[in-house]
């Protein structure tokens, strides 16, 4: 792929970003918009970075519905059919993105290892790249939909009790169903993930079959919430939560032994001394990848800017941070260069904590001796049994899942 020159700023950048320190608006979610990363971008940019910080639906929908609102989109793969088909963002030049060569191959081809498995559903090569006539596709060009970055095999949590049970103790995603655990259990209330953790559990159990467990029909929809729709109002789930932070409360006080967790909620679990387990269930990790675009308002000095952003995240710096509360980067050599040894050794290699790690915020969240479950960076990224999918009928999907959380 040819590399072109990176054009000169222009200075004449219009409304509030006339200023000598440009104002970049970034809407994105908790995961990323974390204020050591604005500060430290900040410093090295020379810019004003302001975070929007909403939840998965709500970010999805202004970025779709308000592109003048924002500059930088802060998103996950799955939601980008959607800001896509509304002309919201821009195609990304690939000949102003420095590391792109640096980028693995879990993105561009959606296997990390020649012998990965490539997961079912939204596998971000499959939307990665601006075709010629507009839609986007696995087949190479020069133009990206999104910089893919942030990433991670999710599962569930669980505390011990619950693990004291699993056969040889092997966990599968069949314990978020299992009758054991009845009003202890709190799922994701965000369509196209949580669908996929009530899925894999009734799936596992043999309570459902799929043809394509990614792109589900209006039939298997229907049969999937109809079985979670009776398990809710039989009083089995405890919660539907938005937020990792709720999700890390629902398991501090209680009754909530088991459900849907994302990686701050477990990190936050295990700075309060509670000794929460992150499954690595037999069939297989949800993955999701992360990842930022462009506004279709950006042009001039302020596009300049936004791609510094963009290739800023790919320094490294970032995605040690991001490293410590559990999540993997896309250019992974570079984040070494910003973890301790021990560090690197637990996060991606999956060997034992040599000491008390920080989490992102420099307080220890993990204790020495600790290993992570599922093993290294390359073993859990072989084992992704599904996407986070915005699937066909999505928007079917949407009006059911309502229906689900709002059952009683």
């Amino acid at each position: 792929m040819t590399r072109k020159a990176r054009p000169p700023a222009d200075l004449a950048a219009p409304g509030i970003h006339t200023s000598r320190r440009p104002i970049l608006r970034v809407l994105g979610t908790e995961i990323t918009q974390l204020e050591q990363v604005r500060h430290r971008a900040e410093a090295d940019l020379g810019v004003e970075l302001v975070f929007e910080t909403l939840d998965f639906q709500s970010a999805q929908r202004k970025a779709a519905t308000e592109p003048d609102a924002y500059d930088v989109y802060d998103q996950c793969f799955h939601n980008i059919d959607i800001v896509w088909f509304w002309r919201a963002v821009q195609a990304i030049d690939l000949s102003r993105i420095v590391r792109w060569d640096e980028v693995s191959d879990l993105t561009k081809t959606g296997r990390l290892t020649p012998n990965s498995r490539i997961g079912r559903g939204d596998a971000p090569a499959s939307k990665l790249y601006a075709q010629a006539n507009g839609s986007l596709g696995a087949c190479l060009t020069d133009c990206i939909s999104m910089l893919p970055t942030v990433h991670n095999l999710d599962s569930f949590a669980y505390l011990p009790e619950v693990g004291a049970t699993a056969p040889d103790g092997r966990i599968s995603w069949a314990a978020l169903l299992d009758e054991t655990w009845k009003g202890r259990v709190a799922i994701v209330d965000e369509p196209a993930i949580g669908i996929f953790d009530l899925a894999l559990a009734a799936q596992a159990r043999g309570d459902v079959s799929f043809a394509d467990i990614g792109s589900m029909t209006t039939e298997e929809i229907d049969g999937l919430l109809a079985l979670a729709i009776a398990r809710k109002r039989a009083g089995y789930f405890h919660r539907f939560w938005k937020t990792a932070r709720e999700a890390a409360e629902l398991m501090t006080v209680g009754p909530t032994v088991l459900g849907s967790m994302w990686s701050p909620g477990i990190s936050t679990l295990r700075s309060r001394g509670i000794d929460v387990i992150e499954a690595a269930p037999i069939e297989g990790y949800r993955a999701w990848h992360g990842g930022l675009c462009l506004s279709r308002q950006l042009s001039g000095r302020l596009l300049d800017a936004a791609y510094d952003y963009l290739n800023w995240w790919l320094d490294g710096w970032a995605g040690a941070v991001m490293a410590r509360q559990g999540y993997y980067m896309s250019a992974p050599a570079r984040v070494q260069r910003h973890l301790a040894p021990d560090e690197w050794s637990y996060w991606y290699q999956g060997l034992p904590a040599a000491r008390a790690l920080p989490g992102p915020d420099g307080h220890p969240t993990i204790a020495a001796g600790h290993v992570r479950s599922g093993g290294s960076y390359w073993q859990r990224a072989s084992s992704i049994a599904v996407w986070n999918t915005t699937m066909d009928e999505h928007n079917y999907l949407s009006r059911r899942w309502a229906e689900l959380v709002a059952a009683g």
